[in-house]
């Protein structure tokens, strides 16, 4: 079900950002295209991903041979993927991840991992948070790993930012 965008109430919300207030509870929003855009928030425009698999196979690989491949897990073979558009299930990430990959790193713009939409240069706060979690989950694995030196540096970058 489609969440309606929270400016206009007309139509469906394709943003969605998280807030954190002063007191540090987390407010969430979600708009639809033209009211973020209203708002600052650059919106890139996204490749659907049955876009980018039908270019991937016309570079090369026939759905023929893709076609026997299944996931272990679920069943569902990587025809049913270029198809529906939607995988299985979690398992044909893995199942399925030689294929995968250069479709995802075409769609997130190089990235293997999915990056999201981030706020644009109008929301310094959002960056702000976004990387105090970053330096807060480094310093927890510094910690764990017994790397004090790391750690104390990240706890000094962590109290520097938190000071602005």
């Amino acid at each position: 079900m489609a969440i309606p965008c929270q400016a206009c109430e007309k139509n469906s919300a394709c943003v969605h950002l998280t807030d954190i207030r002063p007191s540090g509870e987390a407010v969430e929003r979600h708009l639809c295209e033209s009211c973020a855009m209203k708002e600052g928030v650059a919106v890139k425009p996204h490749t659907m991903s049955a876009t980018v698999l039908e270019e991937f196979i016309k570079q090369g690989l026939g759905l023929k041979s893709l076609a026997e491949r299944v996931c272990p897990q679920c069943g569902a073979s990587f025809k049913d993927f270029h198809e529906q558009g939607l995988l299985g299930c979690p398992y044909d990430y893995t199942a399925f991840a030689d294929l995968l990959k250069p479709i995802i790193e075409k769609a997130q713009e190089g990235a293997a991992r999915h990056t999201g939409k981030t706020p644009g240069p109008s929301d310094e706060n959002a960056r702000r948070q976004a990387t105090l979690s970053r330096l807060q989950r480094s310093l927890k694995q510094a910690v764990e790993a017994e790397q004090y030196e790391a750690a104390a540096r990240l706890r000094d970058e962590i109290r520097t930012l938190e000071e602005r």
